[in-house]
């Protein structure tokens, strides 16, 4: 079999927050529910109706090409784009095609060819025998953001869209759920082959060479209806397995549309692959040209005075101060409340860096083990205060391991939406008798009693058995229900054995 290089070149739509939709008045409401209600004469095309551009729409689009590195437009226009679908009911879209209001830059090393704004179509509902149409979507600001063809793993797919989730939530301009359609993927994909090697050497992200780039790129495919991070993964790798069998068994790769089926696990025939000039682009008249350079609020300086602290300058600063594992870093940025309940714990430890990656590891393991989200911290229904609190018994010996989590359980099934006497983890503590004992006088009658009643195991480890020791430790802290110092207990117990 010859050797194939396949190149992958992304597309993704995100629907953006604003109040109204992107040229009328009309509520832009990913909530709703209850069809045709979010909609006028504007957006379901009756005649004489003009758009008129939504403001922060750009500037939304704008912020994250500020955050990309990206060049912005001084000057833009939005085009028609013609097509004819029941989703359409003007029979074309308000997109951008020569004049893009972003273009260039980077995100997770993928460089970017332009970043635009149209408007959302309609949604189709088809039932057995009719289709029905939703208009609440209708004209909802849609960002479009391609990629280069520079991708060529479905993993560094995956990366780069995850990353992309993530940003567009941190700069607060789009939910980007997959699951309710507010980001949607599309990956252009072809293969070519190497040619013996002839071509373009490259190398991965840690400088290892790669195989080469052909000088010719193959016939791209378009594979669209792709809901979820893992599905576009699978549909590159299924996609660069299904052209390579096409080239070779003699075929040839045609260039088409074709759609991902997530119950099959497969791409399937769609449509021909439309060009540039099947929609017949134009001006739209009934817009004005944008000269952003004459509005303030859109200069590179003013856009990122707004901008937050974004996920990968987070990554390095938790890394920095807290040396904390890149699993939690993701819980973090993956969950916005969880990452700012980490961070007010963090703070009330005084940024204690050994604290707060005992605190970080609970919050990961324990917390989110107990099937608490985000949205369920952050001071509604467990307080930072308390949380912390209990890392600090931890740390001074107050609180085994075991104890702790007895102590985290209880502050959940008793914290009310003001926190309140039932979260605060000293007084579970004290009530449930989960401090740790550090007389050495009660320790000393629990190990007697562990001698006691394991007289063979005490011999085992008297000829040598250290692994038998472990097993006594655990037979006195059940004895005294978790509540011994291990250490202290350790102790007293390897005197006993002399």
């Amino acid at each position: 079999m010859n050797q194939y290089f396949p190149t992958i070149g992304l597309e993704v739509h995100a629907e953006l927050k604003t109040r109204t939709k992107m040229f009328c008045d009309s509520a832009n409401d990913q909530n709703e529910t209850r069809p045709n209600i979010n909609i006028c004469p504007i957006c379901t095309a009756q005649p004489g109706t003009l758009p008129t551009i939504n403001k922060l729409a750009v500037k939304h689009v704008l912020k994250v090409g500020v955050a990309c590195g990206s060049t912005l437009a001084d000057f833009s226009e939005f085009d028609r784009k013609n097509y004819f679908y029941p989703d359409i009911p003007k029979g074309y879209q308000i997109s951008q095609y020569k004049y893009p209001l972003v273009t260039g830059g980077s995100l997770n090393k993928v460089a970017i060819t332009r970043i635009h704004l149209e408007e959302d179509t309609a949604s189709n509902i088809h039932l057995a025998d009719y289709s029905l149409i939703d208009f609440n979507r209708a004209g909802v600001p849609l960002m479009e953001l391609v990629t280069e063809p520079v991708i060529h793993d479905a993993k560094t797919a995956g990366a780069f869209a995850r990353e992309l989730q993530l940003l567009l939530r941190c700069l607060g301009v789009s939910e980007a759920n997959m699951e309710k359609g507010q980001m949607r993927l599309e990956a252009n994909i072809s293969v070519a082959p190497t040619l013996g090697g002839a071509g373009l050497l490259l190398t991965d992200p840690k400088g290892n060479s790669r195989q080469t780039a052909p000088p010719t790129l193959g016939t791209k495919v378009e594979v669209k209806n792709i809901n979820s991070f893992r599905a576009l993964e699978k549909a590159i790798d299924y996609e660069i397995k299904r052209q390579i069998d096409e080239l070779e068994s003699g075929g040839t790769v045609v260039q088409e549309t074709r759609g991902w089926d997530d119950v099959k696990q497969r791409t399937f025939s769609q449509r021909k692959k439309e060009s540039s000039h099947d929609y017949r682009y134009f001006p739209e008249p009934d817009l004005p040209k944008m000269k952003l350079s004459e509005v303030p609020e859109f200069s590179v300086e003013n856009l990122r005075k707004e901008l937050p602290e974004l996920p990968w300058q987070k990554r390095e600063r938790y890394a920095r101060d807290y040396g904390i594992k890149s699993e939690a870093m993701e819980s973090y940025l993956g969950d916005v409340a969880l990452g700012k309940f980490f961070e007010s714990v963090a703070v009330l430890l005084n940024n204690d860096k050994d604290k707060v990656k005992i605190a970080s590891n609970y919050i990961t393991s324990d917390l989110v083990g107990f099937g608490v989200h985000g949205d369920e911290t952050a001071g509604r229904y467990l307080s930072p205060g308390g949380f912390a609190k209990m890392i600090d018994m931890i740390v001074e010996g107050d609180l085994s391991s075991r104890g702790a989590k007895d102590v985290l359980h209880a502050m959940l099934e008793g914290a009310t939406p003001l926190g309140g006497p039932t979260s605060d983890p000293e007084l579970i503590a004290r009530e449930k008798g989960l401090f740790q004992k550090h007389n050495e006088g009660e320790l000393a009658k629990i190990v007697e009693q562990v001698i006691v009643d394991n007289d063979k195991v005490v011999a085992d480890y008297k000829s040598g058995k250290q692994a038998s020791l472990q097993f006594l430790i655990g037979q006195g802290m059940r004895l005294s229900k978790g509540s011994a110092n291990p250490n202290l207990l350790l102790k007293i117990l390897l005197d006993k054995l002399k």
